[in-house]
């Protein structure tokens, strides 16, 4: 599907990401932890939507979301990466469905979202940090908290440089010490005779209890606790017989996702719903310290950083495989189009996107969600159509793994999804005038991507 680039250099010749040898590949679980790791993590991010909307609307986002917008997702995934599994992923159905100029806009979208989503991590990695060395959340060391948020980012960035399988491996760790973290929790909820029936009461409290102006930053954190699924996508030629592991390690991790925020959200709401401890500065640390003491509130504070930085490398590892199919296509500078000669890792788009996310980093959290959340709708509304327009196109496709139901299946992934983007569109609309210019960045990253895709044509054009 792709074209490959001229070489480089001449010795050593860098690896194409399909000819790696299988011990160097992602192989099943490996792969389910980085999809964890890209789209959940744990319930760590997740605080912040239960302050903005309350619990009992959280609890209806946290059941609802999975039924709209992540399985129709995960379903759509893992048909066109069983379909077309190139490095590029969603960049290349959009590409060879409906041609360059949507495929550099998707691109362009993605990848801003990608910088916002890799900003956020860093910035609640010190939210939790600030939990074990309480200095660190003195808003009097801003440089101190900048300089932490570089130096997680540092890191993220080495282990990627060493390539996909490492990441894989490191992900594999982190989800047994997320997992295990939060089973603690709960035993000890358990066990403290906190109790399960106290929930109806306390989200039947909620519902009188009036949340204005917090539809769309609600909506907001719902989408980035949600979202990546189609992001999975893009180093499929780095993994082991993905026709057959990708749908499978899409199921796993999805019902994965689903568990690790409903069971913990139910428990921590009986212990506490205020707003303010419900925060990215305090939850989760702090709600386990309530149920357990100290101790407890400690281990959820070290299993939370461990979280974000899986889910930073997670979404490091996806983005960065974008430059290279968009230079591959030559609508970016060859440097971006150069791996490692033994891992495969595109080097100079690591670089790039470590050194923009750092600047990132100066925004504030509910700023960031509110622009990934409606770039992110418009993105994925391009994934579905080329799903929609390949069935139609290629009916008789290899397809190792198909939508299930025929034509009534693909009308529920397809429309479903686009059902709750009209629900965000709504509420963008709603609650514009709060968040002016956050949403002034949609508009301008569409013009960048328009300014690229045609500037690199007609210099094409010149140079014919």
């Amino acid at each position: 599907m792709t074209t490959a680039s001229s070489p480089m250099s001449a010795s050593p010749a860098p690896i194409d990401p399909h000819h790696l040898p299988s011990e160097k590949r992602i192989h099943l679980l490996a792969l389910a932890a980085i999809i964890f790791f890209t789209t959940c993590g744990g319930a760590f991010g997740l605080e912040p939507l239960i302050g903005a909307v309350g619990p009992a609307l959280s609890l209806v986002f946290i059941l609802v979301t999975p039924l709209l917008w992540s399985l129709p997702t995960a379903l759509m995934v893992a048909e066109l990466t069983a379909m077309m599994p190139e490095e590029g992923g969603f960049y290349v159905w959009i590409r060879e469905t409906f041609g360059s100029l949507w495929a550099v806009q998707q691109a362009c979208w993605t990848m801003t979202i990608s910088v916002i989503w890799l900003a956020m991590y860093p910035i609640l990695f010190v939210g939790y940090l600030g939990f074990l060395i309480p200095e660190i959340a003195a808003p009097a060391h801003p440089f101190l908290r900048w300089g932490i948020t570089g130096l997680m980012i540092a890191s993220g960035l080495l282990l990627n440089l060493r390539g996909s399988h490492t990441v894989g491996g490191a992900a594999q760790i982190v989800t047994s010490i997320v997992l295990g973290t939060f089973v603690v929790m709960l035993i000890t909820w358990l066990a403290r005779l906190h109790n399960p029936r106290l929930i109806p009461g306390i989200l039947h409290r909620d519902i009188r209890t009036p949340h204005p102006g917090a539809l769309l930053l609600g909506i907001s954190f719902t989408v980035f606790n949600y979202s990546s699924w189609d992001s999975v996508s893009t180093y499929a030629g780095e993994v082991d017989q993905p026709q057959r592991n990708y749908p499978r390690a899409i199921i796993y991790a999805l019902a994965l996702t689903v568990l690790c925020y409903l069971i913990p959200v139910a428990a921590g709401i009986t212990v506490t719903t205020d707003a303010n401890i419900w925060s990215s500065d305090q939850g989760w640390p702090v709600i386990a310290r309530l149920i357990g003491g100290t101790w407890l509130g400690t281990l959820m504070a070290g299993a939370g950083l461990a979280s974000i930085w899986g889910l930073f490398n997670g979404q490091l590892l996806y983005v960065s495989r974008l430059p290279y199919a968009l230079a591959r296509d030559g609508w970016l500078p060859k440097i971006f189009a150069k791996t490692s000669t033994d891992t495969a890792p595109p080097r100079a788009a690591l670089f790039a996107f470590c050194g923009i996310t750092a600047l990132f980093t100066a925004f504030s959290l509910g700023s960031l969600a509110i622009i990934q959340c409606v770039l992110y709708c418009a993105a994925l509304t391009l994934d579905f159509l080329a799903l929609f327009m390949l069935r139609i196109r290629r009916p008789h496709a290899e397809r190792s793994f198909s939508v299930p139901g025929g034509w009534l299946g693909i009308a529920y992934v397809c429309v479903s999804p686009f059902i709750f983007a009209l629900f965000v569109l709504y509420a963008g609309l709603r609650d514009w005038r709060a968040y002016p210019g956050q949403l002034l960045v949609i508009p301008l990253v569409t013009a960048a991507g328009l300014c690229l895709y045609y500037s690199r044509r007609t210099r094409a054009s010149a140079g014919s």
